[in-house]
């Protein structure tokens, strides 16, 4: 809690945001983003073209979670975030398999270029859900049964990391639903025991109540770009869009009042007329797997039935869709970005498969010959440290380990896992400039090597020194 606090604190190492001159076939509308069986791609809601940008040929073998678009550092326009989960079979005993790692990618459609932002070994659970994001941070819920964690990034910092926010048994389990407008960046989520809704702070780490009254199996949910209007998905019989006020959701905490935990008591909150009367988009549908607002707010973009659907925010309930797009099967997340005027969709490029960091992890972390058997395997053990390679670290020149090392330098916790070790904690591993150093010792001699998320060479303008010092 204190890290997320501390981070919240700290000064932006974001760009400035400029406003580049209109192109011909900018995109004034925005870019709708999907996810689907096949991948991340996106839609102009003026032309209804559309590109992947980030494939997954390999169908069945991840679950992704996404999209979002976000801010990213240095970057004039949205690039859309997603994570994914391992879905191959996992290695055991007796079979090879993998380890299932969860991901978080993040894409610049315009660059072609993906990055893998964060990853860690996920042995209970399929991976994120709910992942959300405004413009100050990024979150989503991982876990499994009544162990739901809210993990978060704070997308206004550079070189910010996933932080678990929220944890049973210390802090509820809650599941993500939304993201509000605004510097706050509030993000909406439902107790997984109660069902009851609330606003969670990142910043404070503290909940607010919730300004409007969802069921305890509706969501998830969408705020309009100007915080007066939310939709919902029901549990069945379409969505509801309902006015609503974000202004008054996050008075001043009170002097000595406790930052800390999300117990913290809520704090009140009324919503206000809208121009938008409460009613219902389509009752006749079943449960809405993701909504998104246009960005003037006149339409509502949902993903259902593996499709997309646009719906005029002003018609009557049971109107038919405006338009509807199927560019790829099973489309199940849906979101979209605001105005990008300094862009055209033929400028859209495909990035790379992002199945080849998973692999390249997985090679990364595969055991020594030697050491990967039965008879070695519980012999073997693994020691991991993590360093900027944009700068020298007598951690990279690391090959054994010694008691002097082990104080000097605490290695993170890692393990062996079958045919491969894999660290401990959530998101363990990030992308950017930080490498990896790991030694594997115990039933082989010594065997160091290092690795990154993003590449196994080091960031320009590394020089290692010789020995640590």
């Amino acid at each position: 809690m204190a890290a997320v606090v501390l981070a919240a604190c700290s000064g932006s190492t974001s760009a400035p945001q400029h406003s580049p001159s209109p192109i011909a076939g900018a995109l004034s509308d925005g870019l709708i983003a999907y996810v689907s069986s096949s991948g991340v791609g996106v839609i102009d809601p003026s032309t209804g073209k559309s590109a992947v940008v980030a494939p997954l040929p390999q169908a069945g073998a991840f679950r992704v979670a996404g999209p979002v678009w976000g801010p990213a550092p240095d970057v004039a326009y949205p690039v859309i975030y997603f994570a994914i989960h391992d879905d191959r079979p996992p290695e055991r005993r007796t079979s090879p398999g993998v380890v299932p790692y969860d991901w978080l990618f993040r894409v610049d459609p315009f660059k072609g270029t993906i990055e893998p932002m964060a990853a860690g070994a996920d042995f209970e659970s399929e991976g994120a859900i709910g992942l959300v994001a405004n413009a100050h941070y990024l979150a989503m819920t991982v876990g499994c049964c009544t162990d739901y964690q809210v993990d978060v990034l704070d997308l206004t910092q550079g070189s910010a990391q996933v932080k678990i926010l929220t944890r049973p048994p210390s802090q509820p389990a809650l599941f993500t639903e939304g993201a509000a407008p605004g510097v706050d960046g509030l993000i909406a989520v439902r107790g997984a025991a109660t069902g009851a809704w609330y606003f969670l702070n990142p910043s404070l780490g503290v909940l607010n109540a919730f300004p409007l009254k969802p069921g305890q199996d509706d969501g998830p949910i969408a705020f309009s770009p100007d915080g007066t209007m939310a939709a919902i998905s029901l549990i069945d019989h379409g969505a509801l869009i309902e006015p609503v006020n974000l202004a008054p959701i996050l008075p001043s905490p009170s002097a000595g009042a406790s930052s800390a935990s999300p117990s913290a008591r809520p704090t009140g909150a009324t919503p206000t007329a809208s121009p938008v009367q409460p009613r219902r988009i389509n009752s006749k549908l079943h449960h809405v797997d993701s909504l998104a607002w246009s960005p003037d707010t006149k339409t509502l973009a949902i993903a259902i039935d593996g499709g997309i659907q646009l719906y005029a925010v002003a018609g009557k309930d049971g109107d038919a869709p405006v338009k509807t797009y199927k560019p790829a099967p099973g489309i199940t997340g849906v979101d979209w970005s605001g105005p990008i005027d300094g862009h055209s969709v033929t400028e859209v490029k495909a990035a790379d498969n992002p199945q080849k960091f998973v692999d390249a992890l997985l090679t990364a972390t595969a055991l020594p010959a030697a050491a990967d058997t039965p008879a070695n395997r519980a012999l073997t053990r693994i020691y991991l440290w993590a360093y900027d390679s944009s700068k020298p670290s007598p951690i990279a020149s690391i090959t054994d380990v010694t008691p002097a090392i082990l104080q000097k330098y605490p290695p993170l916790a890692a393990q062996v896992n079958y045919d491969h070790w894999a660290p401990l904690e959530s998101w363990a591993l990030t992308g950017g400039c930080t490498r990896y150093r790991v030694v594997v010792t115990g039933s082989i001699p010594p065997t160091a090597s290092t690795f990154g998320l993003q590449s196994s060479t080091q960031c320009l303008g590394a020089s290692p020194s010789p020995t640590p010092s």
